[in-house]
């Protein structure tokens, strides 16, 4: 008997390619997919295209295959997630200086100057070795909720603290393998091309990202502890489908074993916090009580 699918999807790609004009396709794309009815985050920059969106089957098919009749983005390996609703609530097509903000004076062209890809089965053979330091490419909040066992968390809060954070804290592991990983591959194509150039002599990233990794029937997400942060409604997703999965998050408020982020309620704030059920009723959703006080204080005002 055939399985019903779920009636949404959700696509997760990048390609980094030229685009001469990258303000004028953000334009025409942001029309396209209006009229379409997909929602989504796109970003569209000289070096190429990244974007995460949802529609239903009919829509994101239709996405698809008008990518395909576009020379430029023919090849380009899409991610799929069924979904029962849209991920997203409002749709973004924006025009950006770079697909993965490092600013750097001498930039890296993942296209001429990248890490080894490795697939899962690869990743996970290379992560059983003693010698290789394996490295987060995501940001502190992505790591808290979930990341490779042994892996190095990254001190920073933007991508672009990345290539100073790497000149002052690995330079004694030049000559080890270098793992690297990221949600969907994007920023470890940057990530281990800067690493290269800096002068680190054996650098690998997981092809696909950490999303491929665990969608692989072999590896089944192995050595995966937690949950997988991604940017959409969903907040997080599971990775690791074997019973090795444990639970790494703690509560920002009690400390307690949790995997469920929230933001912070007062609106200046947002903080992005681990948060157990419990400590959200009991602090009202705030990080503090600072920003429960600073809150009250404006409503009555």
């Amino acid at each position: 008997m055939t399985v019903q699918s779920a009636p949404y999807r959700i696509l997760l790609y990048y390609k980094f390619v030229t685009i001469m004009d990258h303000e004028a396709l953000a334009r025409e794309h942001l029309a396209y997919c209006k009229k379409l009815g997909i929602k989504g985050r796109i970003l569209i920059a000289p070096e190429g295209i990244n974007g995460t969106l949802s529609g239903t089957v009919e829509q994101t098919d239709a996405y698809m295959a008008m990518m395909q009749q576009v020379p430029q983005f023919r090849d380009m390996v899409y991610k799929i997630d069924e979904s029962e609703g849209h991920a997203f609530k409002k749709l973004f097509v924006r025009p950006k200086k770079e697909l993965v903000t490092f600013r750097l004076e001498e930039d890296v062209n993942p296209n001429e100057l990248t890490g080894t890809h490795l697939k899962p089965k690869e990743f996970y053979e290379k992560l059983l070795q003693e010698d290789v330091i394996v490295l987060d490419g995501r940001n502190h909040y992505e790591f808290d909720i979930g990341h490779f066992r042994g892996a190095i968390r990254p001190e920073v809060e933007t991508t672009r603290e990345f290539p100073e954070w790497i000149r002052t804290n690995l330079q004694d592991f030049k000559d080890k393998p270098i793992l690297t990983y990221c949600t969907g591959g994007i920023r470890c194509e940057k990530l281990s091309g800067f690493l290269i150039q800096e002068g680190f002599k054996d650098v690998y990233q997981l092809d696909g990202g950490i999303v491929s990794y665990g969608k692989d029937e072999e590896v089944q997400g192995r050595l995966f502890d937690g949950k997988c942060y991604v940017f959409d409604e969903r907040i997080s997703v599971p990775i690791n489908r074997t019973e090795e999965d444990i639970v790494v998050g703690k509560c920002y408020h009690c400390g307690t074993a949790e995997d469920r982020y929230i933001n912070c309620a007062n609106d200046l704030c947002h903080l992005k916090h681990i948060c157990c059920e419990a400590c959200e009723e009991e602090h009202n959703s705030f990080c503090s009580k600072e920003c429960e006080e600073k809150t009250l204080s404006s409503l009555e005002a």
